[in-house]
């Protein structure tokens, strides 16, 4: 089979693996669709993130779905022909924060394309792919390039989870890649009675519009576009902060309410935060990180058409020009999620 391998900044090949058999409790996946995340372009433009560094090739992809081929005997619940999304997370079960119902904090996980361990985790990127039972949630009904959609989308709902409660709430979005646009879409689940997204692409921002904001702010054009809300002591109740950047902190916080809530998602690096006024303003300031039964949520929600992610998926590319999927993946003035397609 073919599959995605990185070795290095910019040197992405498409090589020929095994294929496996499925062992007890497994299934034989013949991959379908998956989306270019953001980690997958840090892999593919830098070699790493942060102290994250390639140390061997390895395959990439974490946001897959494709159809079943074989079942072990001991499976239920899954056929052959079946369309199913695949969660990369693979929690162990077994250490204390499995136990404790923590399961994205596991401390043996194995996320599908990461060089965080060594020997890496190999991805999901790969014409075929032999994966736990568990992880494989039905998704018959909808089209394998949304079913893909459902990783990144259980990361939002993860942080709309860590916000609290959400109905009747003014919510505010920095950053309009795909996880911004997806916390405006689980925001907008979650019952938020206002939505204010921020970017420095009219692009990405008139694809915030679609997504259900009700405002946008362009703060490259606008550097004080956000300074009406932070009059008095502020005007929202949640921040999800989608950037990473220190540059959208300063200004989100200031218009921040006291006693609000800032989820952070953005992973840009370490960064000075406004100490002082989360202080004042009794801000609580909360991490999200991954996700676990968001991901089965997620796939529900969009069966039952209470989330729509087609809009997000703007380009389609052929395998075979892997990389000139991840160099349109690359560029936000054009692209929100592009997906390759398997099959």
């Amino acid at each position: 089979m073919k599959a995605i391998v990185i070795h290095a900044a910019k040197d992405l090949r498409i090589e020929e693996r095994e294929a496996g058999a499925p062992g007890p409790g497994q299934v034989r996946i013949r991959l379908a669709a998956g989306g270019i995340c953001g980690s997958d372009l840090h892999y593919y433009n830098h070699g790493g993130f942060g102290a994250v560094r390639l140390r061997e090739p390895m395959i990439l992809g974490h946001e897959v779905s494709g159809h079943v081929v074989e079942c072990a005997p001991d499976v239920a619940g899954l056929v052959p022909g079946d369309l199913v999304a695949v969660s990369p997370s693979r929690p162990c079960g077994g250490c204390g924060y499995c136990r404790e119902g923590l399961p994205n904090h596991c401390e043996n996980m194995r996320f599908y394309g990461s060089a965080m361990p060594f020997p890496h985790i190999q991805g999901a990127f790969r014409q075929e792919l032999v994966a736990d039972a568990a992880q494989c949630v039905p998704a018959n009904g909808l089209t394998p390039g949304e079913a893909a959609m459902a990783e990144p989308l259980a990361v939002t709902l993860h942080a709309a989870r860590r916000a609290g409660e959400l109905l009747g709430k003014r919510v505010l979005v920095t950053g309009c890649g795909p996880i911004g646009l997806l916390s405006i879409l689980s925001a907008r689940l979650a019952g938020a009675g206002e939505i204010v997204a921020t970017d420095l692409s009219d692009f990405t921002l008139a694809m915030a519009r679609k997504c259900g904001a009700d405002a946008v702010v362009n703060t490259g054009a606008a550097p004080d576009g956000l300074s009406p809300f932070a009059a008095g002591k502020g005007s929202f109740d949640v921040l999800f902060e989608c950037t990473g950047v220190a540059a959208a902190i300063a200004p989100a916080i200031a218009a921040m309410r006291p006693r609000g809530v800032v989820v952070q998602l953005g992973l840009g690096g370490d960064m000075p935060l406004p100490m002082t006024a989360i202080t004042a303003k009794e801000l609580d300031l909360r991490g999200s990180f991954r996700f676990h039964p968001e991901f089965a949520t997620g796939v529900q929600a969009m069966l039952a058409g209470r989330i729509d992610v087609k809009p997000l998926i703007t380009h389609e590319i052929a395998l075979d020009e892997a990389e000139t999927a991840f160099r349109l993946a690359s560029d936000r003035s054009a692209a929100i999620k592009a997906q390759i397609l398997f099959a």
